[in-house]
């Protein structure tokens, strides 16, 4: 079989593919911000003295889980209308991104709040601080610190599941790729570059959130 590589057609759609670069880390961003509030209040509810709430964050957590993020965000694309809630494929994907992500975060950062030593929290309540300003000072930031790489983690594959909202034609990296693919029958070379771009993008937020780590959650050289 005879294959001549020619990445003109790749080349002339680079502005469209840098384009859906930057889609995919917009979805991915709002993904994270979301999955990050779900994640806080996931872990405050789940220690709730009413036990139906804890049961609600433990049911979602399971469902999440353990169904395909396919299904999750088809769910929310196709089945929501027919209760009256439609929305476009860009927020679709980033309400999807951040409960699939949520419920990843609640389990990562409740095991950073259980790591902290009681006796701080009985102190700072001592010391007269309210519930919230205790989780705050005392509980997140030395939780974070020790969850941070974990949730880096999960976070770097959120972005790299982004591709899966090229099945609602959401406007990122994947769905472009796909788009120039069908046009000019250039298979190898544009899921070759679409490639290079996610390994890439996945480089630069390891970066970030490496320097995030020195900067907040590095512990002070003796």
């Amino acid at each position: 079989m005879n294959y001549t590589l020619d990445f003109g057609p790749v080349i002339d759609a680079l502005p469209s593919l840098l384009a859906g670069c930057l889609g995919t880390i917009g979805l991915a961003i709002g993904g994270m911000v979301l999955a990050i509030v779900i994640g806080i209040g996931g872990v405050i509810l789940r220690d709730s003295r009413i036990r139906q709430i804890r049961w609600l964050v433990l049911a979602f957590v399971e469902i999440i889980r353990n169904t395909p993020f396919l299904v999750q965000i088809f769910f929310i694309y196709f089945a929501l209308p027919l209760a009256g809630l439609r929305l476009d494929p860009t927020p679709t994907a980033i309400i999807a991104l951040g409960i699939n992500g949520g419920a990843y975060a609640i389990e990562i950062i409740r095991g950073g709040v259980q790591s902290i030593n009681r006796g701080q929290i009985e102190a700072g309540l001592a010391l007269g601080l309210r519930k919230a300003q205790v989780f705050r000072l005392i509980v997140l930031k030395p939780a974070l610190r020790a969850i941070f790489p974990s949730l880096a983690s999960q976070f770097v594959l959120l972005t790299l599941t982004t591709s899966v909202a090229s099945a609602i034609s959401a406007y990122e990296l994947t769905s472009v790729g796909q788009r120039v693919e069908s046009e000019s029958f250039r298979s190898f070379e544009v899921f070759g570059t679409m490639t290079l771009f996610y390994l890439i993008i996945s480089w630069l937020l390891m970066r970030v959130f490496g320097m995030i780590t020195t900067r907040y959650f590095s512990y002070p050289v003796k």
